[in-house]
């Protein structure tokens, strides 16, 4: 179900009456496209609930709407938006277009593909475990899902079945080259109903992972001298791709409220840069969700200097305060903003599934890309999680997930206030699988790496966030991965490692 507590904005102060606000609301998400026709709109109680409004005051909302011929009811089935509406314009993604002379920008912006050249990759030998190879018992990770609560056991009856149907050389010997048309198909259907995105099987790739897609993107769009506009902090791994395809890193401050849209607007007075990377909804490491007003400003700057953005979206459906905004990429952006999401969050560590959706332009190189690394990835897997779509069992796990990780979330800072109060600092996040705890400066993140290890706990020293010899002294605690238990002895060990 769409955001409609987020969607629906009701002013107190103005003189329209709140039932017409939302009417006119709705009316505006049906206009967008967000709202489809033949989409189903919650009932009056539930939407009364989310709005915190009277009943009744939907009830005249939707009583306005009928008499428009805006929504239809069906009978047992609720309110749905009418088939008959000739002025929805979605906003799909569209091939990218240069822009227009009088929003052209300061200067010329890169090729939107560009064909980068490849450097040899070079992450030095593999570091050591801590502990000099001793069994280690918690392991902190940054934001993993438990791969316990996983429905594993019916993926890999539909993975078994489809196996050994007859016709199963076909999706070994002929998948799509963008990926399981399954799949894709009920990417389209999930996105829609849960981020208001409208877009076509040319418009999706699917990917092992959120990070190949990431690699895939940066791949055709950087260059050596690019201007990357990144976090300050970042995902270290997406710095890591960029700065290997030679990009130059121009770091935009991250507060609460997410990137410093000003510090962007400001960069592009001077210069167009030739890629976004950002990380709205509950940004890495340090979890805070870009604002509503922020989400705005940058959609405007995206318009008027046409610039490219990869949107990294990889654990939207994790959120337990409030709702959350819709992404960039459901708004119009003239097929600027590549969206990249994952299924791993949602599942396991192992499973491997991720997509990328743009303009067909950009995803029709990206499956070219994909073949060469990949050539028609894992065909059998990414029809068994289509089946679980299709039956409803991957949205009944989110369910199950999101509200499992909400509890874990609230034990963790629980246990972090009691027993670590003097030691750390953080902020609960809105969502997401991990908490970004702050150690004040008398207590150094290597040192306490060092002794967690020999104590049988394997946590980060911190420093792959490191910027320029700054170190955030800081590290993401993963909670979604560990039950109470599990968190209980994460914590007492750590506490053990303070000195």
């Amino acid at each position: 179900m769409l955001p409609f507590q987020t969607l629906i904005v009701i002013d107190r102060t103005s003189a329209a009456p709140v039932y017409q606000q939302i009417a006119n609301a709705l009316i505006k998400l049906i206009q967008n496209g967000i709202l489809r026709p033949g989409a189903s709109l919650p009932g009056s109680r539930q939407l009364a609930s989310l709005l915190d409004v009277h009943r009744k005051t939907v009830e005249a909302a939707y009583e306005e709407l009928f008499i428009q011929d805006w929504i239809k009811v069906v009978p047992r089935k609720g309110p749905q938006v009418s088939q008959r509406l000739p002025e929805v314009r979605p906003h799909p993604f569209i091939d990218a277009q240069p822009p227009s002379p009088e929003l052209a920008p300061p200067t010329p912006s890169a090729p939107y593909i560009h064909p980068a050249t490849f450097p040899f990759l070079d992450f030095g030998p593999p570091a050591p475990l801590p502990g000099g190879g001793k069994k280690l018992r918690p392991v902190i990770n940054d934001g993993f899902p438990d791969p316990r609560i996983a429905p594993i056991d019916i993926l890999l009856r539909e993975y078994r079945r489809l196996f050994n149907q007859s016709s199963y050389k076909r999706f070994i010997m002929m998948g799509d080259q963008a990926g399981s048309v399954s799949l894709r198909t009920a990417m389209i259907d999930f996105l829609s109903d849960t981020r208001g995105m409208t877009f076509s099987l040319d418009n999706i790739v699917i990917t092992r992972g959120a990070q190949m897609a990431i690699f895939m993107a940066a791949r055709m769009i950087i260059h050596p001298g690019s201007k990357v506009l990144v976090g300050s902090p970042n995902y270290f791994m997406a710095d890591a791709i960029f700065k290997q395809f030679g990009a130059n890193l121009i770091r935009v401050p991250v507060d609460d409220h997410g990137m410093d849209i000003e510090f962007i607007e400001k960069f592009c007075r001077k210069q167009t840069p030739d890629l976004l990377y950002i990380i709205p909804h509950h940004h890495h490491p340090t979890t805070v969700t870009l604002s509503g007003e922020r989400r705005m400003r940058l959609l405007q700057l995206i318009d008027r200097y046409q610039f490219p953005v990869i949107e990294d979206d990889y654990d939207y459906d994790f959120h337990y305060s409030g709702g959350p905004i819709l992404p960039l990429a459901s708004a119009p952006h003239n097929g600027k903003v590549i969206y990249i999401g994952s299924l791993t969050k949602s599942l396991a560590p192992p499973l491997r599934v991720g997509y990328m959706i743009a303009p067909a332009n950009f995803i029709q190189q990206a499956a070219q890309l994909r073949r060469m690394i990949d050539i028609r990835g894992d065909s059998l897997l990414e029809e068994a999680l289509a089946s679980l779509f299709k039956a409803g069992d991957m949205q009944k796990h989110l369910k199950r997930s999101v509200k499992l990780y909400h509890q874990r979330r609230n034990i963790l800072c629980e246990l972090l206030e009691q027993e670590l109060k003097d030691v750390v600092n953080f902020s609960k996040p809105q969502g997401g699988l991990a908490l970004w705890t702050k150690f004040k400066k008398e207590y150094p993140l290597p040192a306490i790496s060092a002794r967690a290890a020999g104590n049988g706990l394997m946590i980060s020293d911190g420093r792959m966030y490191d910027i320029d010899g700054h170190h955030f002294n800081a590290l993401r605690i993963g909670f979604a991965s560990m039950n109470e238990k599990e968190l209980e002895e994460a914590v007492s060990l750590l506490k053990r490692s303070i000195v």
